[in-house]
C-alpha cells in the first residue's frame, strides 16, 4: 500500500509542476498553438485534482504544490515553450510509469492512459516520439535525471 501512495503522490506532485509549467508555456508560445496549449493546462489541472482525491481516498494528505518551480532551462520565445511542453510530458510520462507499475486493476489502467496522453502530447510537442515514454531516463542512458528530480537541487520543485 504505500509503494502505491507514494506513487500516487509522486504523480500528483508531477501534476503540479506540470501545471505550473504550461503556465509558463501559455505566456510565451505563439498564438496558433495557444489553444493546444490550454487543453493540456486543463487536462493536468483535472488529472491533478483526480490525484489529490485519490490521495485521500487512499488515507494520505495529498502532496501540496509548491510556491514555484525551477524551469529546466529559460523559456524566452515560443520554440522554447514548445521545447518546456514537450519536457513537460516527458517528465510526467515517467510518474506515470511509475504509477502503472505500482497499481492493479482500473487505477493501473487509468495510470496507463494518463501516460499514453503524456507520450502523445509530448509527440505533439517534438514532432516525434519515443518507443517508451519515461523509461530512458531509468536506464541510465544519456546521464538524464529521473522523472520528477530537480533540475538543480536547490530549487523548491521540480519541473
Amino acid at each position: 500500500m504505500k509503494k502505491l501512495v507514494d506513487a500516487v503522490q509522486t504523480a500528483l506532485a508531477a501534476e503540479h509542476a506540470t501545471v505550473y509549467g504550461y503556465g509558463v508555456v501559455g505566456g510565451r508560445i505563439d498564438k496558433a498553438q495557444q489553444d493546444e496549449a490550454r487543453r493540456a493546462h486543463d487536462s493536468h489541472r483535472a488529472r491533478r485534482d483526480s490525484l489529490r482525491r485519490e490521495a485521500r481516498d487512499l488515507g494520505a494528505e495529498p502532496e501540496a504544490a509548491a510556491a514555484a518551480y525551477a524551469l529546466p532551462f529559460a523559456v524566452p520565445d515560443s520554440a522554447a515553450a514548445v521545447r518546456l511542453a514537450a519536457e513537460l510530458e516527458d517528465r510526467l510520462a515517467g510518474a506515470y510509469a511509475d504509477l502503472v507499475r505500482a497499481s492493479e486493476g482500473a487505477r493501473r489502467r487509468e495510470a496507463a492512459g494518463a501516460l499514453r496522453e503524456a507520450a502523445v502530447r509530448s509527440a505533439r510537442w517534438k514532432g516525434s516520439g519515443v518507443a517508451f515514454p519515461g523509461l530512458t531516463e531509468r536506464s541510465g542512458a544519456g546521464g538524464a535525471t529521473p522523472s520528477g528530480s530537480p533540475a538543480d537541487g536547490g530549487t523548491s520543485g521540480p519541473l
